[in-house]
């Protein structure tokens, strides 16, 4: 391979933030390699999924959310994979994108985010702060089996992963679990968050573990805040799909210009929300301030037409399984004490529902700025600071996320045409079948760690450049305590067949097949001893790691000759 191909793809091996932002294809390889795996196919026979067999997809991805909020945590530790060199990074890299554009766009590389993140001051809270030299942590996505693998990890009781694998394993879960089609699912990528929109119903939005339907993105409540932040916040610097990807510094695109249009409608739809006494009442829990100048009546509760203020209602809604204007609203009411309810309504106070009648009837929206001084001099004489509750109600039920500029040179790829109904030997075969002849398919291979039909040196090259873990895991031991370190851990691989881990995968699971030890092995005599070089030889069930001789058993029946040498130097012969 020439050097630039090689660099990408053993960036399909490590997934780092920052590899991926660099080769955008690999987002979608990972969520390919994720479908390819057994370990979301086993999912569809847990007894909830088969108990929704003849149910719709909706359903089914509703499910999946409390599947995965049970079975994985969000994990945040920035040094789970290591450390690195900004500038080594930097150098890595700077063939394909500008370190100056990198710092706009990469968290680990001077981005701060707009006036929002700095105001929350989000370095801090995603503990990035204390990275002020050039040594900054490995930002990995992890495959479904390394997610998986955390419950051997010390202090984890289920599995785990950052927001670009939990987006990776939602939207590999929501076609061969919950079979919605391919096609309709799109991942979108800012510099410090990943999710997923999937076009089912209005809309459903992935948020790490989480979901959020449009009527949750717009219910005011804490949790739905935060899912907003990213999309409120930042520019997207990828969107992916099925066609390809569309990137916001590179000129060229993958996704075809339709695909790209269709999903900019879409998401459009998803983030905008007409003013009705459902979401006026959702603002007002947003935005508490304002209630003291507003009121909620019912009609026919308790004996005839009652009225309460806004505030007084959701001091009740806060202890309450009911929520205000909703289709439970009248049980709501019933449990406000006979004091607290009116049986006039307050003249200096807004009614909330002749508001939006008076909205509905004049035809006027309060997203358009244009129809604001008609609904000023209604609501003016209720609220002091009427303009700033329009511009935040406005910005409130619309928001217009930094996508990408659609002014992009389309270069449009082989699509990679999935369908529900094929079974997962269906899915590898197809895939393979297509592999040269779309990168991303033929990447996703190298993420899968598919080591039988791959070749050898972008998985060589990744596992004694970038893994720093088991380096510093093994810093204090001698040569011939690191085999021993080795050699007493289970020898088993947290990957299925011939699909090996990387050297920091074994170090931080502490179990791996021979041939994995024998790249930990390597990678840290490599370190150590850069001019002297390293041979491995596997034979299929045996593996030598010469000098000094050590050997492990194998079980990947994988045979051939593995030769580094100074400055990493790879020869592979077989």
């Amino acid at each position: 391979m020439d050097e630039a191909k090689l660099e990408k793809y053993s960036s399909a091996i490590t997934l780092s933030d920052m590899e991926i932002f660099v080769f955008p294809g690999l987002m979608y390889s990972l969520v390919l390699a994720d479908i390819m795996s057994p370990i979301i196919w086993r999912w569809r026979e847990e007894d909830c999924f088969a108990k929704l067999g003849g149910k719709d997809s909706y359903k089914k991805l509703m499910r999946l959310k409390q599947f995965i909020m049970d079975e994985y945590e969000f994990n945040l530790d920035l040094e789970t994979w290591g450390l690195t060199d900004r500038n080594v990074e930097l150098k890595r890299f700077e063939k394909f994108i500008s370190p100056e554009d990198i710092a706009k766009s990469n968290a680990l590389f001077g981005y701060h985010g707009d006036e929002y993140y700095f105001d929350v001051d989000i370095r801090k809270h995603f503990g990035l702060d204390k990275y002020d030299s050039d040594i900054i942590p490995y930002w990995k996505t992890e495959t479904v089996e390394a997610m998986d693998a955390f419950r051997l990890k010390e202090g984890y009781k289920t599995g785990a992963g950052e927001c670009v694998s939990l987006a990776a394993l939602y939207a590999a879960a929501a076609f061969v679990v919950c079979q919605i089609p391919f096609e309709d699912i799109y991942m979108i990528l800012t510099p410090l968050h990943s999710q997923n929109f999937i076009d089912i119903k209005d809309g459903v939005l992935t948020n790490n573990r989480r979901l959020v339907t449009k009527t949750m993105w717009f219910n005011g409540t804490e949790i739905s805040n935060k899912a907003q932040r990213a999309l409120r916040n930042e520019q997207v610097t990828i969107v992916a799909r099925n066609s390809g990807y569309v990137h916001c510094f590179y000129d060229e695109a993958t996704m075809d210009k339709n695909s790209y249009e269709k999903f900019n409608s879409l998401l459009g739809s998803y983030l905008s929300e007409k003013c009705t006494l459902l979401t006026l009442a959702n603002f007002l829990r947003f935005k508490s301030d304002y209630q003291p100048y507003f009121q909620f009546c019912c009609d026919g509760c308790r004996g005839g037409e009652k009225f309460a203020p806004a505030e007084v209602l959701f001091h009740y809604e806060h202890g309450s399984n009911f929520r205000i204007a909703d289709e439970k609203f009248e049980r709501l009411i019933a449990e406000i004490a006979d004091q607290d309810i009116l049986i006039s309504k307050m003249p200096d106070r807004m009614c909330c529902k002749q508001l939006v009648q008076f909205l509905e009837y004049e035809e006027l929206d309060v997203r358009r700025q244009s129809d604001w001084l008609a609904v000023k001099d209604y609501l003016g004489p209720f609220v002091p600071e009427v303009d700033k509750l329009l511009s935040e109600l406005a910005d409130f039920l619309h928001i217009e996320a930094k996508l990408p500029k659609p002014d992009k040179k389309y270069i449009n790829g082989l699509p990679i045409k999935l369908s529900v109904d094929m079974s997962r030997e269906e899915v590898i075969d197809y895939l393979h079948s297509i592999r040269k002849n779309n990168e991303t398919v033929e990447l996703a291979f190298y993420a899968y760690r598919d080591m039988e039909s791959c070749r050898w040196e972008p998985f060589v090259k990744a596992a004694v450049e970038r893994n720093p873990v088991s380096l510093e895991a093994a810093r204090s031991m001698q040569e011939n305590e690191v085999y021993q370190w080795l050699s007493d851990m289970p020898n088993e691989s947290i990957y299925n067949g011939k699909r090996l881990a990387q050297p920091d995968e074994v170090a931080n699971y502490k179990t791996g097949d021979g041939l994995e030890k024998a790249f930990v092995l390597s990678n840290i005599l490599l370190n150590r001893f850069p001019d002297k070089g390293v041979e491995i030889v596997s034979s299929g069930d045996n593996v030598v790691v010469n000098p000094p001789g050590y050997r492990f058993d194998s079980h990947k029946g994988l045979a051939g000759k593995i030769k580094i040498e100074e400055n990493n130097r790879i020869s592979i012969s077989t």
